[in-house]
C-alpha cells in the first residue's frame, strides 16, 4: 500500500469536516493507500482549541512525512491554514502533492479523450 498524508480541513464546522474526512480515508483505502489523518487521530487526545495543543499535533502528523509517498489534499470544502501548512511541508521535503475531490467528481463523459 502506498503511504499517504490525508490533509482535509478540520477547524471550524468540526462536526461536518471529521464526517468528510472519514469520507476522504475510506476513498484512500480503496485506492490502495494507507493514509494517515493526524487531524482525526491526535485531536482525541490533544485540544485543538489550545494553541500549543494544536501546534503540537500538526508537528506530530507532518514529522510522519519523512515516510510518507505523497501527501493527499481533498479540496471539496477549501483549503485551510493546516492543510496548507502540510503542502508547504511537502513541498519543501520534495513530496508529491495531489489534490483530490470527493463531491464534485466530473460528470460521465467529461475530461474523457
Amino acid at each position: 500500500m502506498r503511504r499517504v498524508i490525508l490533509e482535509t480541513p478540520y477547524a471550524g464546522s468540526v462536526r461536518k469536516h471529521t464526517a468528510y474526512a472519514r469520507q476522504c480515508m475510506l476513498d484512500c483505502l480503496r485506492r490502495g493507500e494507507a493514509p494517515l489523518a493526524s487531524h482525526l487521530l491526535y485531536t482525541q487526545v490533544l485540544d485543538d482549541q489550545v494553541d500549543a495543543d494544536r501546534d503540537l499535533g500538526i508537528e506530530a502528523g507532518l514529522a510522519w512525512g519523512t515516510v510518507a509517498e505523497a501527501t493527499v489534499c481533498y479540496v471539496d470544502h477549501g483549503i485551510s491554514d493546516g492543510m496548507r501548512q502540510g503542502i508547504l511541508r511537502a513541498q519543501q521535503q520534495g513530496r508529491p502533492v495531489e489534490l483530490r475531490t470527493l463531491l464534485t467528481q466530473p460528470a460521465r463523459g467529461e475530461g474523457e479523450a
